[in-house]
């Protein structure tokens, strides 16, 4: 069947099929079914039910003549069968049989010639609230005769039997990149979608269009610069990208041709947890009627919602369109990049705050993905945990990771006056438990000089470990922090400490080795002393 054949065999048996609504109408459908609650500033708030986040085990590709040679298989992209996900299909199909049904036609790329038509079936109107505000929005005209290239069908309520269907549990996330359809069944958490869609994108884009897609969120200055920013959680890519002085292209997915960085998206997936306005007042003040909570609590006898109250998880969602945050680009399009930031939270406190990295280095920094998690509460625990994502996104690559890297490197390469940047928002003058963080004000400081071109009128030495070209002095930034080694009181344990990290950046590296070429692997660290 094509997914036309689909879509009118799904609206064909269909109870009652509501095609397009707009967010007040979902809002209203998704009250009136008990999906969710208003809380006191209108947004809508509603629970995910079993599954509070992703389920990367539970997602899976068919492996068929496309995909066998150009998926990078492995732990992140588990085969399936082709007749496997044929009788899923069907009897997803059989399940939405007599039931009431959303139906949302969106795109993604906001770069006009890479638009990916998506049409979306849910089962709740919740669901299709999310896809509004994540999903770009066509107009009236395009929808006149809109053909949708990928089809999601979700169906929450749907569980598999793991014997029969293939699956490892009842939940399953499944792409068919030669069918062109995303099966998600058995949990209800929205962003399975919105990173289905980011997968296929990140096969697509590479692999059939020559567009680098990123894991990063982007912005442009007033004289038109374009900025983007790499970062795994905690490392401050929200909060360093939210600059009142430019215009936000996108928060989270974007893609990079020769000559522009569009985002992927129509609005933004924020954790809220611990919100406050005083420390992200574009998330708050989002947060209004048209947007959708995830799994939050009131305060007790009220509608005002508990940022603090993490009974459900930790990982409490925002889901809002991206018109709700004020300065803004429109259409979410810019240049193509002049400054590339990679932000590490490093709680090892080994790298410098700020330093600038050559082709290769940018290359094989990209692939490591590299940030530090403090030392938890468990006992014996008492040093930081290094946490590597290739390309600040591996749960999201079909493609393997030196595939990205090498099209970073070539754009680089291609355009000499892009400077790249790793900035460190972690500990300095020691580890976590004896050093102290990175103050934000220092953080925005380098990066405004980075933008603004100071940076380029000083100089620089190179780090003893990791080769990194750190600035000899930065506006609003003292001088003896930018040296991290001169931050410590014992040099001796912070050259133990450096050659410690880099052995672990190389064992990290050694999975990726194999596909990529001898320039990265050139650029990694070099330690005096052996893991």
């Amino acid at each position: 069947m094509t997914t036309n054949d689909i879509v009118d065999k799904v609206l064909s048996k269909a109870g009652k099929a509501y095609v397009n609504l707009t967010a007040a109408e979902l809002v209203q459908h998704a009250i009136i079914n008990g999906e969710g609650v208003l809380t006191d500033t209108g947004a809508l708030m509603a629970d995910t039910g079993e599954f509070t986040g992703r389920s990367p085990k539970d997602k899976f590709s068919v492996c068929d003549t496309k995909t066998e040679n150009t998926v990078w298989w492995g732990d992140v992209n588990q085969k399936f069968e082709p007749t496997k996900f044929e009788s899923l299909l069907n009897k997803i199909l059989e399940h939405y049989a007599g039931k009431k049904l959303y139906v949302r036609d969106a795109y993604a790329c906001a770069d006009p010639r890479h638009k990916l038509n998506i049409r979306v079936i849910n089962e709740t109107a919740y669901h299709n609230l999310f896809c509004h505000n994540l999903f770009l929005r066509p107009t009236a005209q395009d929808l006149v005769d809109f053909k949708p290239e990928w089809l999601i069908l979700n169906a929450p309520s749907f569980k598999a039997d793991k014997g029969v269907d293939g699956t490892r549990q009842h939940n399953f996330s499944i792409i068919d990149f030669s069918r062109k359809i995303i099966l998600i069944g058995g949990s209800g958490y929205t962003g399975e979608m919105k990173k289905g869609i980011f997968t296929v994108l990140n096969y697509i884009l590479p692999e059939e269009k020559g567009v680098l897609s990123m894991h990063c969120s982007a912005n442009i200055g007033k004289d038109g610069d374009t900025a983007v920013f790499f970062g795994l959680s905690g490392t401050g890519k929200t909060t360093l990208s939210a600059d009142p002085e430019r215009k936000l292209i996108g928060d989270d997915e974007h893609g990079w041709t020769d000559d522009s960085v569009f985002n992927f998206e129509g609005g933004c997936y924020a954790k809220c947890v611990d919100l406050t306005k005083e420390k992200e007042p574009q998330i708050y003040d989002a947060i209004r009627f048209g947007s959708l909570l995830e799994n939050t609590r009131f305060f007790d006898g009220t509608s005002t919602v508990d940022y603090t109250n993490i009974s459900v998880t930790e990982n409490t969602r925002a889901a809002y369109p991206i018109y709700l945050i004020d300065n803004i680009a429109v259409p979410s399009v810019g240049k193509a990049p002049e400054n590339i930031f990679f932000l590490t939270a490093d709680a090892f406190g080994v790298l410098p705050p700020i330093s600038k990295l050559n082709a290769g280095q940018a290359m094989y920094s990209f692939i490591s993905g590299y940030t530090a998690k403090v030392a938890g509460t468990e006992a014996g625990v008492t040093e930081p945990q290094a946490t590597f994502s290739a390309c600040f996104g591996k749960a999201f690559l079909p493609l393997h990771p030196g595939k990205y890297a090498k099209m970073l490197g070539e754009k680089l390469k291609a355009n000499p006056n892009i400077n790249v940047w790793l900035v460190n928002t972690g500990w300095t003058g020691g580890p976590y438990g004896v050093g102290s963080r990175m103050k934000l004000s220092y953080t925005r400081a380098m990066i405004t000089a980075a933008l603004n071109g100071s940076l380029n009128k000083v100089g620089f030495e190179a780090h003893s470990v990791f080769g990194y070209m750190m600035p000899s002095a930065c506006p609003n930034v003292p001088a003896e922090l930018l040296n991290p080694r001169n931050t410590w009181a014992d040099k001796s344990a912070y050259d133990a400490q450096a050659n410690k990290l880099a052995n672990m950046f190389v064992s990290n590296f050694e999975q990726f080795a194999s596909g990529v070429d001898a320039e990265i692997l050139a650029s990694a660290p070099k330690a005096t002393q052996k893991a």
